[in-house]
Formats: C-alpha cells, sequence, structure tokens
C-alpha cells in the first residue's frame, strides 16, 4: 500500500518534481494504519487490601512482635476475561510486606479449572490437611517458637503443603464429586517430583455431610519417598458442624513413620457468633523415640455490621515429639478486620 501511494503521488506531479511534505504524510498515514492493524491486550488489574489489626503472641511469654500489635500490609491484584475461544483466564500478585508473594494463574471452563501457582498455593493434599472445624485456625497452627513456619512450629502431615510452580488441576462437580490433582516438576535429580490428587464428595441426598480423600506421592532424596494420605469426614445440622479426620505418613527413611487423629466441633450461636473446639493428635513411629503430639484449641468468631473479631487460643504438648518443658507451649492471636 506504501509503495502504491508513493507511485500515485509521483504520476500525479508535474514536472516531475516530489513535494516531501506530502511524501512524509503519506508515510506516516501508512505506518500509522499497520500499526493499527496490530494490538496489545493488557488486563485491567482490581487492586484490594483488608483493613485488619492482629495481636498475637504464639509462644505466650516469648513474644517477638515487640508489643504484639501489627496490622495487615497486603495488596491483592486481581484481573480476569475471557478469550474468544470461551477460556476464562484470571491472575492474581499479592504484594505482602513490600515484596511480591502469592502469585498465580488460572484457566477456566467446562473441563473445570487449570492453575499454575508461581507462588502460596496448597497441593491437593495440603488444601484438606486438617478440614475438622473451626472458628479461627487449627490445633495445631497459631504456634511458632522462633518464627521459622516448621521447625518452631507443632508436625503436621499435610503432604507436600505448598511449594512454588505447581501445577493444580480442579474439576467441576459431578454429582456432587470433585477431583483435585497437583504436580510439580522435581527441583533436582535427587528430589525428582511431587503428586498428589485430592475427591470430595458431598452427597446431594444427605445434606450437610462432606466425605473426602486425599493422596500424595513426594520424592525427596535419591531413593527417598514420603507417601502420605488422608481421610475425612464433616456433617453440619442446626447450628453444630462436627468433623474427623485420619492421616497416614510412610517414609522410605527408617523410623520416620507418623500417624494423627483430629476431631473438631463449631456451634453457630447466632447468625453473627460461632465458637469451637478442636483436637489434633500426632504420633510417630515407635523406634523415634518421640512422644505423641498433643495440640487442643479453642477459637470464635463475631462479626457485627462491617466488623469481625475472631481469634484462638492454642495449646501444644510435645511440640515434635520433645519431652523438654519448652516444647510445651501456648499461645493466641486474634484479629479485628474491616469489610467497607
Amino acid at each position: 500500500m506504501l509503495i502504491f501511494q508513493c507511485l500515485l503521488l509521483i504520476i500525479t506531479k508535474t514536472k516531475g518534481v516530489i513535494n516531501m511534505n506530502n511524501l512524509r504524510k503519506i508515510g506516516l498515514s501508512a505506518l500509522a494504519g499497520s500499526l493499527a492493524t496490530f494490538s496489545v491486550n493488557a488486563a485491567d488489574m482490581s487492586v484490594s487490601g483488608a483493613a485488619s489489626i492482629t495481636f498475637d503472641d504464639t509462644n505466650r511469654g516469648k513474644g517477638d512482635r515487640g508489643n504484639g500489635f501489627y496490622m495487615g500490609d497486603s495488596i491483592k491484584f486481581n484481573a480476569s476475561g475471557d478469550t474468544d475461544g470461551g477460556l476464562g483466564i484470571a491472575v492474581y500478585y499479592e504484594i505482602d510486606d513490600g515484596a511480591l508473594d502469592d502469585h498465580n494463574l488460572k484457566i477456566s471452563g467446562d473441563f473445570g479449572t487449570l492453575t499454575f501457582d508461581g507462588h502460596g498455593g496448597s497441593s491437593a493434599m495440603g488444601a484438606v490437611d486438617d478440614k475438622t472445624p473451626n472458628a479461627y485456625e487449627e490445633a495445631w497452627d497459631i504456634i511458632d517458637t522462633d518464627g521459622a513456619a516448621t521447625s518452631g512450629s507443632p508436625t503436621v502431615i499435610n503432604g507436600s503443603g505448598a511449594g512454588d510452580d505447581m501445577f493444580i488441576y480442579s474439576s467441576p462437580s459431578m454429582g456432587g464429586a470433585t477431583l483435585t490433582v497437583a504436580y510439580r516438576n522435581g527441583v533436582s535429580d535427587a528430589a525428582e517430583s511431587m503428586t498428589d490428587f485430592a475427591i470430595a464428595v458431598s452427597p446431594e441426598n444427605i445434606d450437610g455431610l462432606t466425605v473426602g480423600v486425599a493422596m500424595s506421592n513426594n520424592t525427596v532424596g535419591t531413593n527417598i519417598d514420603s507417601d502420605e494420605s488422608t481421610m475425612y469426614a464433616t456433617y453440619a445440622t442446626g447450628g453444630f458442624t462436627v468433623g474427623v479426620q485420619s492421616s497416614d505418613l510412610d517414609h522410605t527413611t527408617a523410623n520416620s513413620d507418623q500417624e494423627s487423629i483430629a476431631y473438631g466441633i463449631t456451634y453457630a450461636v447466632n447468625d453473627d457468633l460461632s465458637i469451637g473446639y478442636s483436637y489434633h493428635e500426632l504420633e510417630f513411629e515407635a523406634g523415634a523415640n518421640l512422644l505423641d503430639q498433643e495440640s487442643t484449641g479453642i477459637s470464635a468468631s463475631y462479626t457485627m455490621g462491617g466488623m469481625t473479631l475472631a481469634g484462638a487460643t492454642n495449646e501444644v504438648d510435645n511440640m515434635q515429639g520433645q519431652s523438654a518443658a519448652a516444647n510445651d507451649v501456648e499461645g493466641y492471636e486474634f484479629t479485628l478486620s474491616f469489610a467497607f
């Protein structure tokens, strides 16, 4: 098109003199026309955040946050839309404490949802590691004696838990049943890969009942495998919700097997107030010479208008199977949040 316009200009000009201003205009017009045939699709991001104040001491008497008060500092960015082919696309980023934290990409359709979780997601089994009901957090949660996630917290059978760069597939409901599968490629030749799946069933003819199972296989080192499984059931009737869960860990390393049992009950006193009690016991293999770890928790949640006050006080004995007095730990956490 540009060549044709230039030739046309040369033919129509007298005395064979080309007007450079006209040529420049034609060239720019042709360039603009060609650029208009391309487009860059950029998603419109929505921004959200929470207004909250938390007070905690996750190792009672040894709080490491100064006065124990802090506010939420997370900003969340979301964008979603549909492709011409009908696929739903959603992307999520979280900036937490000034740094990029959780982020994922989701592709959805009639087939279900496929998520690529860059950071912060739970594996299929990790998402159901404790489905017993509570009004705030699980009995084993909150406790943290050194601020280092696992080393200062109770032991839990939770599959791979969380991991970076993980694929997660969630099926649509099929007669009340859903399937979730997670896969993460190996980070080294020794730790080859992680695969787990979970199935949850809410029978359409039994209101309030949900049962589920999950299994995980994780290659954690050369010729070292960790196989985990769990099964649970919860039932809601009236203002009560009760649940029980049993989990098992089989590890290639000698004396590394574990078993756990958990119970929980919550009661909705009214539309605004809920209270709960939960219990979790983990047993180590006999040859490990470790004691049973026992965790108990009392939790509550109260909502009034756009304000919610929720919290829990938890206690763990023989944390990680150790008998020293320092491993009998109590902690609490309370959060005041606002929706507006």
